[in-house]
């Protein structure tokens, strides 16, 4: 117990913890204005004194705070078994109490009511070190390659602690933890970003692994730390494995909890809210693998005018031929795109009909659709049939079009409501790709069809969409008798084979 008044500091992996004990404050700017518990990063820490950013900072800032009478305590990344009595042992996650820090490679510390050496490098990571090698690793490697894995870490860090506060340690059958799933359910979204990285990442460090000095480094790295007998791309994957257990041990601590228990409702709620993550995550990484293909259709594209797809599109919906009618009679055939928030239009070469012009695009989101009966349309004084109208909400502007059969037209009306459900759940659940993730998508596929010919093939039909809901509703069901290691593939129900890429599978821009 830290006695009243009185810092702790705890000393881990990337960042050096400050808490108050009592809400007290002190003179660093390193403590919030409410005195409240509060982390801080190690960069936090170094803005209060730069000393600590030169070599061997780490050392002196933990030797400084012990001097000043500050507890700092190291949390273990690792367990430590020693059958040594100068050795302390203890498992991953226990918080050690740093007694004692001259040496950089063994520390003197308490745990529980024994003192006793303890390596360092249990506290220190890949990461730190890669940082250092500024020869061997570029900053945009490093984000490749770890991603938001210091972002996971830090709010794992709180929802420990708070997990912890829910837990009965002398009566662990009344614990009641399914609120604090609820309370950071928003919070678990971080690790789509992980997820989709991830295939980024694998493939990076199969690329350096090619070089024996890569190879020998993270070997070293394992070493150094006493790290068990895994690789670093088994160390990276943990993350991804952690955020698909959790509805599995959800599903089986709601089956042994009575509908009596207090904690039964928050429980039921907390499986299905992680579901839900679980769900979400799998819809970006759906998503990542759509807009590099509809980067590549842009590409294909001859003429294309204005503002990437990207810049507000990420799934294709529909697709098909329509007639497009002007008000004087005039019709043209076009084969139209449907994305979510426009509608794109190409004429088909006449020759070449797997090529494809540029000729315009609907704004979805200033238009409303008008189911037409067959007959004579009474605004514009036509014969229609099988047709529907766009109509701008803030203009005169009309647009009509006619399908060829009356299931064609069916397909459109459905594909048009489906396209507005989207966007509106889109925007409930926070679905966003990121600029610099399309801006990489458009470079691929400007790069891979330099110098190609434009082509393409029949009219396509849009990818299966996994029906999606508010983030407090939606969920796939996982099956609990599954091994763990396999929900994140099943948690993405499986699709039907689509004729929209299959029919570029010939074409270069669609290859993968």
């Amino acid at each position: 117990m830290v006695a009243r008044g009185e810092i702790a500091r705890f000393w881990s992996l990337e960042s050096l913890h400050m808490v108050s004990s009592d809400g007290g404050t002190e003179s660093s700017a390193l403590v919030d204005d409410n005195g409240s518990e509060e982390d801080y990063s190690y960069e936090d820490i170094c803005q209060a004194n730069p000393r600590y950013l030169q070599p061997g900072g780490e050392q002196l800032a933990i030797n400084e705070l012990i001097s000043d009478g500050s507890v700092v305590c190291a949390e273990a990344l690792w367990d430590h078994v020693t059958m040594d009595d100068q050795e302390l042992g203890f498992k991953a996650g226990d918080v050690i109490q740093v007694l004692e820090a001259s040496n950089k490679d063994w520390w003197w510390g308490r745990s529980e009511d024994k003192e006793a050496w303890f390596p360092a490098s249990f506290v220190r990571g890949y990461i730190r070190q890669c940082r250092k090698h500024t020869g061997m690793f570029t900053v945009a490697q490093l984000a490749t390659i770890f991603g938001n894995i210091e972002d996971i870490y830090k709010f794992q860090r709180k929802f420990l602690k708070d997990l912890e506060k829910q837990y009965n340690k002398e009566e662990p059958h009344l614990s009641e933890i399914g609120s604090c799933f609820l309370q950071h359910q928003e919070g678990f979204a971080i690790y789509s970003e992980y997820c989709n990285n991830h295939p980024g990442a694998c493939a990076e460090l199969s690329r350096l692994m090619k070089q024996g000095r890569y190879r020998h480094f993270f070997e070293a790295c394992r070493l150094l730390q006493q790290m068990i007998d895994i690789a670093i791309d088994g160390f990276l994957l943990t993350p991804v494995q952690k955020i698909c257990k959790y509805p599995l041990q959800l599903a089986e601590l709601l089956k042994y909890t009575t509908q009596e228990h207090s904690d039964y409702n928050n429980i039921k709620a907390a499986y299905e809210a992680m579901k839900n993550v679980a769900c979400l995550i799998n819809e970006r990484k759906r998503r990542l693998e759509s807009i590099d293909k509809i980067a590549r259709w842009q590409v294909s594209i001859v003429g294309w005018e204005g503002l990437d797809i990207l810049e507000r599109s990420s799934e294709l919906i529909h697709s098909g031929e329509l007639t497009q009618v002007s008000r004087h009679g005039k019709s043209q055939q076009r084969t139209f795109f449907l994305f979510d928030h426009q509608l794109v239009s190409c004429k088909k070469d006449l020759l070449r009909r797997d090529v494809l012009y540029y000729r315009g695009r609907t704004d979805m989101d200033e238009v409303r659709l008008v189911d037409l009966e067959d007959g004579r349309d009474k605004d514009w004084n036509l014969s229609v049939k099988n047709a529907f109208k766009l109509v701008s909400k803030t203009t005169d502007e009309v647009h009509l079009f006619c399908a060829k059969k009356q299931e064609d037209k069916a397909r459109w009306l459905q594909a048009c409501g489906d396209e507005r459900r989207r966007v509106r759940e889109d925007r409930e659940m926070g679905m966003e790709i990121s600029e610099n993730q399309k801006k990489l998508a458009m470079l691929n596929a400007q790069k891979a069809g330099h110098g190609k010919s434009k082509g393409y093939s029949a009219c396509p039909v849009a990818l299966p969409h996994q029906s999606l809901h508010p983030l407090h509703q939606r969920h796939v069901t996982v099956p609990t008798s599954v091994p763990q290691q396999q929900v994140f593939a099943l948690a993405e129900p499986k699709r039907k084979p689509s004729l929209f890429w299959h029919t570029f599978n010939k074409l270069t821009p669609f290859k993968k």
